[in-house]
Formats: structure tokens, sequence, C-alpha cells
């Protein structure tokens, strides 16, 4: 008969506090433990492991190889486990949820998908702060955002739960023409901004002269600049409206190079309500076919 592995939740619960929080005393004021009393438990886990998950440098926690694995693991349980617990109990689904949302990426989608939430639940009251990736995360990290949408950079990114990957595509009015001589006009949000910067390292590796005609923060303004004919722009297949038309490399349009987007939050400090938002999100991406396995997306980030 075959022998399983019993990974308790709240092993499971106090090391992903720990690596959430960046120190076991904090975990320890988080889940009313003693500081010895999480150590123990996380060398419990590296016993069912059967290796270490976390190595401290200085001050500094780091994840194994096998720690980044479980901590993919460990999250989805949770998740899971914490939402089932707040339903059986009859958790009352209300207060103030805080999310952050990038102006560089379609928040159309998303932001549909959590007014979907909030109108089923009339007793949550909703905050969006919208901003550049590197802010929000920011936000995210000093506790002033409960979730955060926010794009994914090469390194190990902190507090992540799924990712999945945009792949840009090149939008312009239906009458739009373009006359390369002249420099492809181009509507963009300010520097810093991914898509931009896809825009631009496309065009320059295919030597095809370019202009900024139009800059504005906002995902709205952009969309109207490409509609009146400004310039065209990098855009996703949520944000393109009627009035746009897509251009690819028949157009002369060289192709863009895709970009990692993430789902981030601090386990610890989400309520039953924050709970249930970030599933009915991870279920709506998934049944759009746009979010990546986490157990895969942790093999991939341990290859960076």
């Amino acid at each position: 008969m075959r022998s399983f592995t019993n990974f308790q939740t709240d092993l499971l619960r106090t090391f992903v506090s720990v690596i959430d929080l960046g120190a076991f005393t904090k975990a320890g004021d988080a889940l009313g433990r003693t500081q010895p009393a999480v150590s123990l438990q996380v060398k419990r886990l590296e016993e069912l492991v059967g290796a270490p998950i976390i190595r401290q440098v200085g001050r500094t926690l780091l994840l194994t190889s096998e720690g980044e694995m479980l901590l993919s693991y460990a999250r989805e349980i949770l998740r899971l486990n914490d939402e089932a617990a707040s339903y059986f109990n009859r958790s009352k689904i209300a207060g103030v949820i805080r999310v952050g949302l990038p102006n560089d990426y379609a928040v159309a989608f998303l932001q549909g998908v959590i007014t979907e939430y909030t109108r089923r639940n009339p007793e949550i009251s909703l905050e969006l702060h919208c901003g550049w990736s590197a802010e929000i995360l920011d936000r995210l990290r000093a506790d002033e955002l409960d979730l955060a949408v926010a794009m994914v950079n090469n390194e190990r990114a902190q507090y992540l739960s799924r990712s999945w990957i945009e792949r840009p595509i090149w939008a312009a009015a239906e009458t739009a023409t373009f006359d390369r001589k002249k420099g492809i006009p181009l509507a963009a949000h300010p520097e810093g901004c991914a898509y931009r910067a896809r825009m631009i390292q496309a065009l320059d590796a295919a030597q095809i002269r370019w202009r900024v005609a139009y800059t504005g923060s906002g995902i709205g303004g952009l969309q109207n600049a490409v509609v009146n004919g400004l310039g065209a722009s990098a855009l996703t297949r949520y944000t393109m409206l009627p009035g746009m038309r897509v251009l690819d490399e028949m157009d002369g349009f060289p192709s863009l190079a895709e970009i990692r987007v993430g789902l981030f939050y601090k386990h610890p400090r989400l309520s039953d309500a924050s709970i249930r938002l970030v599933n009915h999100i991870i279920a709506r991406l998934d049944e759009a076919g746009v979010s990546n396995d986490p157990i895969r997306r942790a093999g991939e980030l341990d290859r960076q």
C-alpha cells in the first residue's frame, strides 16, 4: 500500500508567513507563536521535504530550490483551505479590499472580474489603485494593498501566486496608414512602461524609424489616441476597441516580445473576503486560458 507524506496546513502556513513577512519573529507575531516554535515548525517541514527549504544570509531569508517549489504548492493549498474554512464557518464576506492594478496593463478584463465579485458581495468596499508595477509592488510590501497585479521581472518575484503570459499586439485605427519614411507615430504610456519598451525594442531591431506622437498614463486616453488615428500602440486583446484593427508583419510591424504578468499578495495579511477574491480572479483567469500552472511557474523561476 502506498504511503503518503502529509504536509500539515499549520506547517505550510508558518512557512508561507515566514517568507511573506520576511522574518521568523514577524511570522510568530502574526501566528501567535514564539520564534523558537516557528523555527521548529520550519525544521519539521524540512524533515518532511528531505532537504533545506530556507537559508539565511545575514538578516535575509532566501529560498532553496526545494523551498521555491514548496512555496508554490503551499500557497495553493492554503488558498483553497482558507476558502473552504471560510465557507463552512459561514464567515461574513465584508470589509475593504485594496487592489493594485498597473497603468501599463490591460486592466479592463481584470476590472470586470473584480467588480463582478463585489456585485455578488455588496457588503465589500473595493478600493482600486492604479499605478506603475514597481510602485504597486512597493505599496503591497508596505501593507498599503491587499493584493496586486503587476508585471513580473526576471528576478525571483516575492509574493507571486500566479503568473501568465501576455503577448502584446499592434493596434491602430481601422483607416490608419503609415509612411515609414516619416517614422511610425506611436501612442504610448510614459517611459517605464513595459509595453512602450516592447514597441521601441521591436522597431529598433527591425530598423524602423519611429516617433512618439501621444503620451499618457491612462489606458482610456491611449485607446482614444489609437481610435482617433494619432498613432499605433501595443495593446492586448482585452483592450482592443471598435474602430481598431490589428497590425502584423504583413503590415510591416514586427512582433512584440511577450510580457509576464502576475498576481501578488501576502497570504498572512489576507482577510476571508480577500481570499475569496483571489480564488475568483484565478478561476476567471483559468477560464480565459491565461493563468499558468503555479507549479510550472515555480520551476521556471528557479531556472532564471
